[in-house]
């Protein structure tokens, strides 16, 4: 064989098997929703009529049910890389303000508004107001 068909036969059995995966994974996947059906339907004829006094359910009501349950309370995110990746972005957040020297800066806020920040302000305040009052092109 020459090194090029090698390659293609190579390549198209590397497509083979992973259409072959995609298909078994799709069946396995619709075995598990039919269980899950059948699972649920049971439960649910078994508990809620006794507990609450409900009707029994058909196999196609249990998964109408599932159905309406995923779209009202979301199909969630079953990847575990996204919450991995939002902690990360918050952490390395959390590195930038300590390294910052303007992140250390704030640390002695609340103890400078307690004793000179509400002076300070009230005294910003009055003089606004009075540049106010002074302004000749309002007096215009």
């Amino acid at each position: 064989m020459e090194p090029k068909e090698r390659y293609y036969e190579r390549k198209v059995e590397k497509y083979v098997k992973k259409g072959f995966k995609i298909f078994f994974a799709f069946i396995i996947f619709c075995v598990l929703v039919l269980l899950a059906g059948y699972v649920f339907m049971h439960l649910w004829n078994w508990l809620m009529p006794e507990i609450f006094g409900l009707i029994t359910i058909g196999y196609w009501q249990a998964l109408g049910l599932i159905l309406l349950a995923k779209f009202i309370f979301g199909f969630g995110n079953h990847s575990s890389k996204g919450s991995k990746h939002r902690s990360k972005k918050r952490h390395k957040g959390e590195r930038y303000c300590r390294t910052k020297s303007g992140y250390s800066k704030w640390h002695h806020y609340d103890q400078f508004w307690n004793e000179e920040g509400e002076a300070a302000y009230n005294a910003y305040v009055e003089r606004i107001k009075n540049e106010k009052s002074n302004d000749p092109e309002k007096e215009n």
